[in-house]
């Protein structure tokens, strides 16, 4: 593909976001604009997390189901699972019943609760490029699966102990939550959909 297609509405928009209409609001409206707050990126690191090995539009459809079984991904409320929550996690039909990812998420929990507020947040953003050194994708193939700072990245939540964050893991973060604009130099949404 080379490049930005048009959407049903004839506005340019990168092809990934056109194959369902979830992907398309998801695309348009989230996808690439800034998160901030621990809570808010906890959520995000936890569904990447989940993601890895799926497709993002398993996670997307399901993403009600995580929020309503991980307590809205608040980091003080999943520190506190006990191994019943585990267990209920398991047995819960409307999220990826994957044993070492729902064990990384309360894992992950218990760590960041120990955290100054804050942190996760500053720690995460200080890994973003310089918008300058980056040339807007044009086609698909010119964005990358990893970076240098998503390796450093990975690299420094992992030493801090937090779980299932591989380079590519945090790149897709990174990608969903605005600290690299990857839609396509033509599309509509590239720059927020300014």
């Amino acid at each position: 593909m080379s490049g930005a297609e048009p959407a049903e509405d004839g506005r340019p928009r990168c092809p990934w976001g056109l194959s369902t209409e979830d992907y398309l609001v998801y695309h348009d409206t989230e996808w690439g604009r800034p998160v901030h707050g621990d809570d808010a990126l906890f959520e995000r690191l936890c569904l990447e997390a989940f993601q890895s090995g799926l497709s993002w539009l398993t996670i997307l459809r399901r993403r009600e189901g995580f929020r309503s079984a991980f307590a809205g991904f608040k980091i003080s409320a999943v520190a506190e699972f006990t191994d019943a929550d585990r267990e209920r996690l398991i047995g819960d039909a409307g999220i990826i019943r994957n044993r070492a990812k729902i064990d990384a998420t309360l894992a992950n929990a218990k760590v960041l609760a120990g955290w100054d507020e804050g942190e996760l947040d500053a720690l995460i953003w200080s890994y973003a490029p310089d918008p300058a050194t980056r040339p807007a994708p044009r086609a698909l193939a010119d964005v990358p699966a990893v970076t240098p700072e998503s390796t450093a990245l990975a690299k420094e939540l992992k030493k801090r102990s937090i779980r299932f964050v591989g380079p590519t893991t945090a790149y897709a973060l990174m990608q969903a939550c605005g600290l690299v604009d990857d839609h396509l130099a033509d599309c509509v949404a590239r720059g927020g959909g300014r």
